[in-house]
């Protein structure tokens, strides 16, 4: 069991991405920013290689770079992909987050 998870239809986005902006082989750099409704926002961006300290993770060829430092906050999160006629792109499932945020997700009349 890896610290974090990604499904088949990320990896395969990921791969998709890599290709669409010639960055074969970059990895995925998944980290917190401070900021965002909840105190933190995801970081999500292909990167060339890991930092220093990193743990890389890898995904049927995709690698998935993690500060140490986020790995209590994001560790067990599932890195998703979904499509839906409203969005597509990566969604974080992340048991750790206790209070996640409902930008872009809620709507008001």
């Amino acid at each position: 069991m890896s610290m974090v998870n990604m499904t088949p239809m990320a990896v395969e986005n990921i791969k998709r991405l890599q290709s669409e902006f010639d960055m074969p082989g970059f990895g995925l750099r998944f980290g917190l920013t401070g900021g965002g409704c909840s105190g933190y926002k995801y970081v999500l961006e292909l990167e060339e290689t890991p930092g220093e300290g990193d743990q890389v993770f890898d995904f049927d060829g995709v690698k998935v770079f993690l500060n140490p430092d986020h790995i209590e906050k994001l560790q067990n999160s599932t890195i998703d992909w979904v499509e839906s006629i409203m969005e597509s792109g990566f969604q974080i499932e992340n048991p750790q987050a206790k209070r996640p945020c409902g930008c872009g997700e809620s709507v008001d009349f």
